[in-house]
């Protein structure tokens, strides 16, 4: 799944609704869709641990009725079991080497700061 980054305005324009462009990984709005989408993934899994982003690879927005988040993010198996549903920030990456697993994940979070919803469409990790 990879997003066209051919309709890309120049920097000085203004950014039309409905123009991907691209955003900093580091930018506070990245890494919360990042983290929502770490949490579906989380969900959904059948693995006894928790997982957490552990970098954020490329990162896109598009605003359409709130901001809509398209990442690249790698994520990885914490040492925290999912039963004992820890908050992801205390968690620590496994550190034994036959535990250890890193996913690459696409994820497109989302957000309506008005409504307060998140909509998590696509969550793809392999």
């Amino acid at each position: 799944c990879v997003v066209s980054v051919t309709n890309v305005p120049p920097p000085h324009s203004t950014i039309r609704p409905g123009s991907p462009v691209p955003v900093n990984t580091n930018n506070p709005g990245v890494r919360k869709a990042a983290r929502f989408g770490v949490y579906r993934y989380n969900n959904s899994s059948n693995d006894l641990f928790l997982f957490k982003e552990s970098q954020i690879k490329k990162a896109m927005v598009q605003v359409v009725r709130g901001l809509k988040y398209m990442l690249h993010v790698e994520i990885k198996r914490t040492v925290c079991e999912k039963r004992d549903h820890s908050s992801l920030d205390s968690c620590h990456f496994q550190r034994k080497k036959n535990l250890q697993q890193m996913l690459r994940c696409y994820f497109e979070v989302w957000i309506t700061s008005w409504t307060h919803k998140v909509h998590i469409p696509v969550t793809h990790c392999h």
